[in-house]
């Protein structure tokens, strides 16, 4: 079972290799082949043609010979899933679309890829359906570059060609893909902008989280910058850019903050962390659970230089009825708060 399935997470690769002393000659396709287990010559050939494929800090052909002592990294996009796609007519909301990449803005409560326990109805079963339909092309599909959870909303980034999907892996692995997402957190947080940065990995006792760990110690680098957009005392508006896109990095680095998301459940968010005792607010806390029941998380925009024509595209999204709903009641309060 993958607890996971429906993560939030960057989906590359990032292999580092030095070559032997006693290395002969040998084409850096044939060397990766021997290196990286299931790695098919036509994947490594499309990381080469898309600059990912560095010696010494620069970029190679598939045809450099490798030489002894040579420092080689590789970003690859990550092999897909076992998991059969059943093609299904789901209402999506395209943001854009041309015959290279596709952006679309998710509702709250699909998970991105078919898994254990959701086979069907996720993105996509939808986005699968959607290609063929389009294109006539029964073996059409899309290529993940990312994926966001099941509970937060918004736009997402997907290849239509094997191609587009290499290339794009490597622009999130540059980290020159801009990602902004508005957040609701407990809490009103002391400074007006910062960066969180911490190694993220599974929380030992409890492996659907993640939890950071102090620097070095175990998990994967992870930066998170932030900044207040409004203050209503119990809980902050804030707006979080990703630097890398770990799995619940935003989730888990705001809880490692003590300002977990608002209503969300695996990161304690659900309870009333922040306010006053009487009937009347845990009251208004509850409603606003029930209008928003899932984290206060929305992925807002998305920046990026286009993987084939190298156009920078940047797209915005408005934020959900739901959790604008809560935002809403949240003004609403602090203005009778004041009276």
């Amino acid at each position: 079972m993958d607890e996971f399935n429906d993560q939030e997470q960057d989906l590359f690769e990032h292999y580092r290799f030095v070559a032997d002393p006693g290395q002969g000659p040998l084409r850096i396709d044939k060397y990766l082949m021997g290196k990286i287990q299931n790695a098919s010559r036509n994947k490594i050939q499309q990381a080469a043609a898309a600059g990912s494929i560095l010696v010494n800090d620069k970029t190679v052909k598939q045809n450099y010979k490798v030489r002894p002592g040579d420092v080689i990294t590789i970003v690859l996009t990550e092999p897909p899933r076992d998991t059969e796609i059943i093609p299904e007519d789901i209402s999506l909301d395209i943001v854009f679309e041309d015959e290279h990449i596709l952006l679309v803005n998710k509702a709250a409560g699909m998970v991105v890829h078919p898994a254990y326990a959701n086979f069907t109805g996720t993105l996509v079963n939808a986005l699968t359906y959607y290609l063929r339909e389009q294109s006539g092309d029964e073996d059409a599909q899309p290529y993940l570059v990312h994926r966001i959870d099941k509970d937060t909303s918004g736009i997402m980034l997907v290849a239509k060609t094997e191609v587009a999907q290499t290339k794009l892996a490597k622009e999130f692995f540059d980290h020159t893909i801009e990602r902004k997402y508005t957040a609701l957190v407990w809490g009103d947080m002391e400074e007006d902008a910062g960066t969180i940065s911490g190694h993220l990995g599974r929380h030992k006792n409890n492996r659907k989280v993640m939890t950071v760990y102090p620097e070095g110690e175990t998990g994967k680098h992870a930066i998170t910058h932030w900044k207040v957009l409004k203050r209503f005392g119990y809980v902050t508006l804030i707006e979080c850019q990703l630097e890398t896109g770990r799995t619940h990095q935003i989730r888990a680095h705001l809880k490692y903050m003590k300002h977990p998301l608002f209503n969300d459940a695996a990161y304690g968010g659900d309870q009333i962390l922040k306010g006053t005792t009487f009937t009347r607010y845990r009251q208004f806390i509850k409603n606003c659970f029930a209008l928003l029941p899932r984290q206060a998380l929305h992925a807002r925009s998305l920046g990026l230089d286009h993987p084939i024509t190298g156009e920078h595209l940047f797209f915005d999204s408005e934020l959900p009825e739901d959790m604008q709903a809560v935002i809403d009641k949240w003004e609403h309060y602090v203005v009778h708060q004041k009276e």
